[in-house]
């Protein structure tokens, strides 16, 4: 449903009349279309009307209302749905007036996998690998001492699937008592899938209700006579009652995270301290995006919808202050969860300490990140001055190659902003086509390749902007890492494609390639040595030395692919028909590297002879003396 401009601006009271009192995400737009804001509601035509009230408003939400010329609105099934929608539109279209959680730092969890035969795993990154994903914890530790956990309670394994498949006999872990060895048939699937589903029930901080199902069973197998399969079971209710007597709060086990929010100014930091099973997990900081918002209440409440549609919550969260829709908040996180979860703010106890505690530790953290973003100011505005530039740069890219003796050439290109910098819009550029080598050209392509993107599309649209991510905008400063050659391709690859107003600087290694003494090549070709002292310059090897770190690494990574997949293509008589069958056969490289000469002769298409030659490359062994290679050998080559 769409609003309409009336005369004098956008009639708020009209439209709220027309609406549902359904729950759904409601959107406002000012005259050119720009998304203003993105709000849920637990009906919307309560909502939406109390923004044209009589009632007293912020001077942020003033301002807001006064740019408002149009309003959309998304009616959904329930609050929880609206809650979910809401978040994904803040996220993927940026409102202006909305409070923005931006988390550009990857924080680990616990994997269970759906396969056959599940694995647990510690991961980062993408959620992109089929399974439930449990945390995300403050750090590496806290997923090793669970997982740890884990394998002494259910015995799940933890092997790659690549030496999954390929196991003959059971490995270590199992020996330890750590896994039940699936790999070998030493467990059935239904006695497997039942420890799977104890442990998510473990990590899903539903440990009593674990506990009380394991008595139940235990004297269940008591009662048909089964004696060892009551043994296990009492030794595991044991071990969960162990944990829990030494693991408690407030005299229980206790499944909570505490969140405290501190402002100062146009900045506020979200400290988030986690409970599972009564387990400290540490905490973490977030530093939201306020966009003019000064009420910590309201910071806070975008905050915890926000985080919790992508992170499962527990069952109860403790805050530091009332927040707005605090019910309605309380609803679609428990309607998410498929189980009751409690905001709570008046809390005495133990948990009032917990909120002193993530409190101080999120005012020390807002003052340790307030100090360096100040210094972050400080070095823009020398950049500036540097340059000569009416204002400090908004975004700052820097461009470098990575490679060795001209293999598997990489180009990295990170993005900086006033804040520092923006690892989602990093991007890696794998350079081929050109003279091993050749720094010059693979500057030049990388150049292209990243700027032909811009100049294609249009910058204005917020499609292409969405598709196309960072892309699309052009920065204020391209730092090129090298001399004047490498600088000298940049310009004549921005001059071909049409791209104006990026000032282009050079960072030429000094004497000794001593840091603080490089030489910068401006683009009117004068060289410049700010010295160590220089804010601009230390700017510039922040930025510089990032992009390095990120060429490098994603040139190790091709580097070492390369060469690990070039060792098949090295043996006489493996081709590429042969090559994926072994490869797809044990799942890649480490497992074919972990099978032996008896395996690798079962695929289909290798006699005994190749397979001793396969085993003794892979193994860095003399091979044996190999026959004539005739017949189907001939035709794979």
């Amino acid at each position: 449903m769409t609003g309409k401009v009336v005369a004098g601006g956008f009639d708020g009271k009209a439209y709220a009349a027309g609406l549902s009192t359904a729950p759904g995400v409601y959107r406002m737009y000012s005259a050119d279309d720009t998304l203003l804001y993105v709000g849920k509601a637990g009906a919307l035509r309560k909502r939406v009307a109390s923004y044209f009230s009589n009632t007293a408003k912020s001077p942020r939400t003033h301002a807001m209302l006064a740019q408002v010329a149009r309003m959309d609105v998304t009616v959904t099934r329930t609050e929880g749905e609206a809650l979910l929608l809401e978040n994904q539109l803040i996220k993927s279209l940026s409102p202006r007036f909305n409070v923005s959680l931006r988390d550009d730092k990857s924080y680990p969890s616990v994997l269970l996998t759906t396969e056959q035969w599940p694995r647990i795993a510690m991961h980062r990154g993408p959620k992109a690998v089929p399974g439930r994903y449990f945390g995300p914890y403050p750090g590496v530790g806290a997923v090793r001492d669970t997982l740890n956990l884990m394998q002494k309670l259910f015995k799940i394994r933890n092997c790659e699937d690549s030496v999954f498949r390929n196991r003959t006999r059971p490995c270590l872990q199992h020996q330890i008592g750590r896994c039940s060895a699936p790999c070998v048939g030493l467990v059935d699937a239904a006695e497997y899938a039942e420890s799977v589903r104890r442990a998510a029930l473990f990590l899903d901080g539903r440990s009593d209700e674990l506990t009380s199902e394991l008595g139940n069973a235990m004297e269940a197998a008591s009662a048909r006579l089964e004696f060892e399969q009551a043994a296990r079971l009492r030794d595991l209710v044991g071990s969960l009652r162990s944990m829990h007597s030494r693991q408690y709060v407030d005299g229980r086990a206790a499944d909570l995270d505490v969140l405290a929010c501190a402002m100062q100014g146009s900045g506020a930091c979200v400290l988030l301290l986690a409970f599972r099973d009564g387990r400290n997990l540490g905490t973490r900081a977030f530093f939201p995006r306020t966009n003019g918002e000064d009420s910590a209440a309201e910071v806070l409440s975008a905050f915890v919808s926000q985080y919790y549609a992508e992170h499962t919550p527990p069952g109860e969260i403790v805050l530091d202050r009332e927040i707005p829709d605090a019910g309605l908040i309380e609803k679609a996180l428990a309607a998410a969860a498929e189980r009751k979860v409690q905001l709570k703010w008046s809390v005495r106890g133990e948990r009032a300490g917990y909120l002193q505690l993530a409190a101080r530790n999120a005012e020390i953290s807002l003052a340790s990140e307030l100090s360096s973003r100040n210094a972050q100011q400080v070095r823009g505005e020398a950049l500036r001055d540097l340059l000569g530039l009416a204002e400090p740069a908004r975004r700052i890219e820097c461009f470098d190659i990575s490679h060795t003796m001209g293999e598997a050439t990489v180009a990295s290109c990170v993005v900086f902003d006033a804040a520092g910098p923006v690892r989602s819009q990093y991007r890696r550029y794998n350079i081929s086509g050109i003279e091993p080598g050749d720094d010059y050209a693979a500057m030049r392509q990388a150049i292209e390749r990243r700027f032909r993107r811009a100049m294609e599309s249009d910058a204005t649209d917020a499609r292409a902007d969405a598709e196309h991510g960072s892309l699309v905008v052009l920065p204020d400063v391209l730092l090129i890492d090298g001399g004047a050659g490498q600088l000298g391709q940049a310009r004549a690859a921005l001059a071909e494609l049409g791209v104006e107003g990026v000032v282009l600087v050079g960072v030429a290694k000094g004497v000794e390639r001593r840091a603080g003494h490089e030489t910068l090549i401006l683009a009117d070709g004068r060289e410049v040595n700010p010295g160590a002292a220089s804010p601009a310059l230390q700017l510039i090897q922040q930025v510089r030395d990032e992009a390095h770190r990120f060429a490098i690494t994603g040139h190790r990574g091709k580097r070492q692919k390369a060469r690990m997949t070039s060792k098949l293509e090295d043996i006489a008589g493996i081709g590429p028909r042969r090559r994926a069958s072994l490869l797809k056969h044990f799942g890649g490289l480490a497992g074919l590297k972990a099978a032996g000469i008896d395996e690798i002769a079962r695929v289909e298409g290798i006699n005994a002879a190749l397979a001793q030659r396969i085993y003794a490359n892979l193994h860095g062994l003399a091979p044996p003396v190999a026959p004539p290679v005739a017949g189907n050998e001939q035709a794979e080559q």
